[in-house]
């Protein structure tokens, strides 16, 4: 039987809320357990995630220890596609790719769970 497919979805503000970076954190023990598939979408202010001045975040840490261990996952980071906040971004040292909402819906019902942060 394959591994279950999970999809954190993360909407959350990484500057403001302390949230982004608990579904950073679970992401990457969940997946290390090699038991899930973990998928990892950022929408709005949450692709703020993916920049490389994690310092000004709640919870920093999570990012910087984290986050690219969910970029070794096997699959981008998933970034809503034409997000504003992109531009702000600057160069991510992690490998992302953006999607469309219809993306994104495959995507949602292609997982086991869905969770959203």
């Amino acid at each position: 039987m394959p591994n279950p497919k999970v999809l954190f979805i993360v909407t959350g503000d990484p500057r403001t809320n302390p949230r982004p970076a608990e579904a950073v954190r679970i992401a990457a023990g969940v997946g290390a357990w090699k038991k899930a598939d973990i998928s990892l979408y950022l929408r709005d202010s949450a692709v703020l995630a993916l920049s490389e001045f994690a310092d000004e975040f709640v919870d920093e840490d999570n990012y910087t220890r984290y986050l690219p261990i969910v970029g070794e996952f096997g699959r981008p980071i998933y970034v809503q596609q034409n997000a504003k906040e992109l531009a702000e971004l600057g160069e991510s040292p992690l490998k992302f790719k953006e999607i469309s909402d219809a993306e994104l819906a495959a995507m949602a019902a292609q997982s086991n769970y869905v969770l959203r942060f």
